[in-house]
């Protein structure tokens, strides 16, 4: 699960960086992308946070 969250990390990272520099950081796509990726960081280290105590996920 840790491998496919980080590679998904890593892929909206590269999206982002590819838009930044296409389109501008302010640009919508650019935004949108920036906060796709906070959400998949924030899920990943609720995830660490639960495995490290042992506490069940919730949806």
């Amino acid at each position: 699960m840790k491998d496919g969250a980080l590679k998904k990390m890593e892929l909206k990272r590269n999206l982002m960086i590819k838009s930044g520099i296409e389109n501008g950081l302010q640009n919508p796509k650019t935004i949108r992308l920036s906060r796709e990726l906070d959400r998949l960081m924030n899920q990943y280290e609720l995830e660490l946070i639960h495995e490290r105590l042992k506490l069940p996920m919730v949806d």
